[in-house]
C-alpha cells in the first residue's frame, strides 16, 4: 500500500480540486490511502470561529457564514447535477457545529478548538471523496478519528501507538481511502488535534501502521528547499536527504515537513517523497536511510513570532542545575516550547515559542523568584551547514540580539 497527502493549498478551490483528482485517477496502484488537509486557509478560517465564540459573540454568525459560503460555493460549481446527497451531509455538519457552540458549556480553549476546528478536515474531505466517485474514482472515506488514538493535550496530542496500531491494522489494503490529517480521538471519545500542519504527521502514521511501501506528501513547492522560496533567492532543491537530516532540519523549524513526520517513518524504513502538486512529474525530494544530502549546500530556516527571555535571580546567585529545573517545569506546566538555550553564570536566556498564549502566566509565576527581561515578536534564524557568506548574509539583513554555534549549525534571534 501507498499512502499519500495534499495539503491545504493543492484543493484550496475548483481548479485545485480537479487537479488533485487528475492526479489521484494517475496513481498506478488502486492500494492506497490518502490523507488531505483542510481546504485552503480554512483551518484559520476555523480558528477565527474559536475566537469569536469566546471573545465577541457578536460576529460569530458572520464568522460560521463566511465559512459555510467558501465552501457551498466550491459544491455549487463541482457539483451540477446529484448534488442534493453531499449538500445535505454538509449542512449537518454546520448544524452539528452551531449546536455544540449554542450548548458547549466546557470553557477550555483547547478543548473548544478542538471540537471546532477539526470539522475543517471533514468537510474537506467529504468533498473530495464524493466528488472522486462522480470522476469514476471509486474511494472509501475513512474517519481518522476512528483510528488515531491520543491523551486529552487538547491542540497537541500525543499519540497512544499501540492501540492506533491496533485501529489501523483493520483497515484492508484493496482499496482506495481517503482521510483526513491533523485529527484524532481521545480514549474518552474527544476529538483531539496533532498541531498545527500536523497532516503530515497523521500521513506517517498511517504509513507507519500499513507498513507502506511509502509516503508521498504533495506540496506547492518543487519539493524540500534549502530556504523559503518567499524569503530567500535563488533557493536549491535537495534532491536527497537522510532522516536524520531531516529530523534536525524539522526540529529547526523547517515548515515543509511536520517535526514529528520523520520518526515513525524511519523506525519502519518507510521512504518519504516531497513533490509538487503542480508539477507532479517532477523527480522532488527523496528522504530516506544512508543517503547523503545532495547536494550540500547551507540551509536556512526562520521561526517567527518568538519571545526572547533573560532570566537572573534576584539575588544574582549563580544560575545552577535547580534554577534552570524549576524555569523548565514551569514552561512544561504552560506549554511553552524552548527552541534555543543560552546560559552565564547569572543569566539564563530563552527563546520560546509560546503556542498557547500563556507566557503572561508563565512571567507571573517566574516573577516571583527572577527577573526576566524580554523582547516579544522576534525571529529565530537557523543555517544548517554554515559557511561564512551565509552568515555574513543574515548579519546583514537582520539587527542580531543572540548569536549561538556549534559544529554543523548556528542560530540567530533578530529583530
Amino acid at each position: 500500500m501507498k499512502v499519500y497527502k495534499f495539503g491545504g493549498a493543492s484543493v484550496k478551490d475548483v481548479k485545485s480540486i480537479e487537479n488533485f483528482v487528475e492526479i489521484v485517477s494517475q496513481f498506478k496502484t488502486k492500494k492506497c490511502l490518502i490523507v488531505v488537509s483542510a481546504m485552503g486557509k480554512m483551518t484559520n478560517a476555523f480558528e477565527e470561529i474559536v475566537d469569536a465564540y469566546f471573545k465577541s459573540t457578536s460576529i460569530l454568525s458572520d464568522k460560521i457564514t463566511f465559512v459555510k459560503k467558501y465552501h457551498f460555493t466550491i459544491l455549487d460549481t463541482l457539483f451540477k447535477d446529484e448534488k442534493q446527497l453531499i449538500f445535505d451531509e454538509i449542512s449537518q455538519i454546520f448544524l452539528q457545529i452551531s449546536g455544540f457552540l449554542a450548548t458547549n458549556t466546557n470553557k477550555d480553549h483547547n478543548y473548544v478548538y478542538d471540537q471546532v476546528v477539526s470539522n475543517a478536515e471533514i468537510i474537506s474531505t467529504k468533498i473530495l471523496s464524493h466528488y472522486l466517485k462522480t470522476k469514476n474514482v471509486n474511494n472509501v472515506w475513512l474517519d481518522a478519528r476512528e483510528y488515531i488514538k491520543t491523551d486529552k493535550s487538547y491542540r497537541r496530542a500525543n499519540v497512544d501507538f499501540e492501540q492506533t496500531k491496533t485501529t489501523i491494522k483493520s483497515i484492508h489494503v484493496n482499496a482506495i481511502y481517503i482521510t483526513q490529517g491533523f485529527i484524532a480521538q481521545a480514549k474518552s471519545g474527544e476529538t483531539t488535534t496533532l498541531g498545527r500542519e500536523g497532516s503530515d504527521y497523521s500521513a506517517a502514521i498511517f504509513a507507519s501502521c500499513l507498513h507502506a511501501k511509502s509516503l508521498t506528501i504533495f506540496k506547492d513547492v518543487a519539493g524540500v528547499l534549502n530556504a523559503d522560496p518567499k524569503r530567500f533567492d535563488n533557493t536549491i532543491l535537495l534532491e536527497k536527504i537522510s532522516y536524520k537530516e531531516a529530523i534536525e532540519m524539522t526540529f529547526y523549524g523547517a515548515s515543509v515537513i511536520h517535526p514529528k513526520t520523520i520518526r515513525p517513518l524511519k523506525n519502519a524504513a518507510i521512504p518519504l517523497y516531497v513533490k509538487s502538486f503542480v508539477n507532479p512529474n517532477l523527480t522532488g525530494t527523496v528522504i530516506k536511510n544512508n543517503v547523503q544530502m545532495h547536494p550540500k549546500a547551507p540551509c536556512f530556516i526562520e521561526k517567527k513570532t518568538q519571545i526572547l527571555i533573560s532570566i537572573t535571580t534576584k539575588d544574582f546567585s549563580f544560575i545552577d542545575e535547580k534554577n534552570i529545573s524549576e524555569i523548565f517545569g514551569w514552561m512544561h506546566t504552560f506549554r511553552l516550547k524552548a527552541n534555543l538555550i543560552q546560559n552565564t553564570a547569572i543569566s539564563f536566556t530563552i527563546c520560546l515559542e509560546d503556542i498557547f498564549n500563556t507566557f503572561s502566566k508563565f512571567l507571573e509565576q517566574l516573577q516571583v523568584n527572577y527577573k526576566g527581561k524580554y523582547n516579544t515578536d522576534v525571529k529565530l534564524v537557523t543555517i544548517r551547514h554554515f559557511t561564512q557568506d551565509s552568515i555574513a548574509e543574515i548579519e546583514k539583513i537582520n539587527k542580531v540580539l543572540l548569536k549561538q554555534t556549534t559544529r554543523e549549525t548556528v542560530q540567530f534571534v533578530v529583530k
